[in-house]
């Protein structure tokens, strides 16, 4: 699997056409690629939040969260990712016979999985959560994977750049839709007891 990784940062145009190319055995064993991806920010995160810490502005004073609610936060936000990238990938599935695509749930979620590579990757920032390099890193993170999703979709479906165009738009449509309910799903968490608690 590490050589998708790799093929998506350096080479995205062959290595879809590689996955493109694969058995649909196989294509249903890169299901699991997210879900061991997803961990990477999760950990770097849990331990840059409660071990190092942060600051804001000009105070000295470092902020932490306790480690049972940077735990607590970080397994939610593992489950957040592997959720979302499920979710697309059924919307992929979902709108492929609009586009003209032949498609399975697998295929849709192996798109949406690839496609958050450059994601899972940045939030390796998290073991040292400075706020600059992380917005920095952040945005290039998410500029390559609207890339690789553009460039992805109608080389995977099999269908013509201009209708992949369309396709594609709709699937970031649907993303920011996702973001939006991840919000609004934050705060609610955060009243149903899942709120940081920082250390003394």
């Amino acid at each position: 699997m590490i050589q998708h990784t790799l093929g998506l940062l350096v080479k995205p145009n062959e290595q879809w056409r590689t996955v493109a190319d694969l058995p649909e055995k196989s294509l249903n064993t890169l299901i699991l690629y997210p879900c061991i991806l997803a961990i990477l920010p999760a950990v770097a995160w849990f331990y840059g939040t409660s071990r190092v810490g942060w600051t804001v502005g000009d105070s000295e004073d470092v902020i932490k969260l306790t480690v049972a609610s940077a735990r607590q936060i970080s397994i939610l936000f593992y489950l957040a990712m592997i959720a979302c990238v499920a979710v697309i990938g059924y919307f992929i599935h979902w709108m492929a016979d609009t586009y003209g695509a032949d498609s399975t749930f697998a295929k849709g979620i192996v798109i949406a999985g690839l496609t958050a590579t450059p994601l899972f990757i940045a939030g390796l920032v998290g073991f040292y959560p400075l706020l600059w390099l992380d917005l920095l890193i952040g945005v290039a993170a998410v500029g390559w994977a609207v890339y690789l999703l553009y460039l992805g979709i109608p080389i995977v479906m099999g269908i013509p750049e201009e209708r992949g165009f369309l396709f594609s738009s709709a699937v970031m449509a649907i993303a920011m839709v996702i973001l939006i309910c991840l919000m609004v799903g934050s705060v609610l968490l955060w009243d149903f007891g899942a709120a940081p608690a920082f250390t003394d």
